[in-house]
């Protein structure tokens, strides 16, 4: 395997490239003509989350889209370098009409925060300070 995919249905394909555009997240350009998909390319990994419209998410996976609204059908998780940058990300989810679940907290060498996007979708955001583990 050489690459990973995320895909998530959204109901608003420009809607959501702007939202994710605010919080600073890198769009793929091959998309950036088009409302049928739009991806997203995450961290020195180059971890891809491609966003598609509900209907076309409902053809290629013949499954319903779970009700965000209800439960949690993942969480994607993204490291930030700093506490800052974890309460700037949520800043900027929150001020684009991103909802925040976990407001930014934690102690010693893990501080994050959560918020979910424009469909539900649950983002975690992590500074880990590998340095201050507590060792045994």
């Amino acid at each position: 395997m050489k690459e990973l995919w995320i895909n998530l249905p959204v109901k608003d394909v420009k809607k959501s490239k702007a939202f994710f555009a605010e919080l600073g997240f890198t769009l793929n350009p091959r998309f950036k003509d088009t409302d049928e998909a739009a991806g997203l390319i995450i961290g020195d990994s180059q971890i891809a989350v491609m966003l598609f419209p509900e209907e076309s998410f409902r053809k290629f996976t013949n499954h319903d889209i779970a009700d965000t609204s209800k439960g949690t059908e993942v969480l994607i998780s993204v490291d930030a370098q700093s506490r800052e940058e974890v309460d700037q990300l949520i800043a900027k989810a929150e001020k684009a009409g991103g909802t925040v679940f976990t407001r930014p907290e934690g102690s010693g060498w893990m501080y994050g925060a959560g918020f979910t996007d424009l469909d539900g979708h649950r983002w975690n955001v992590l500074f880990m300070d590998t340095s201050k583990i507590p060792s045994k």
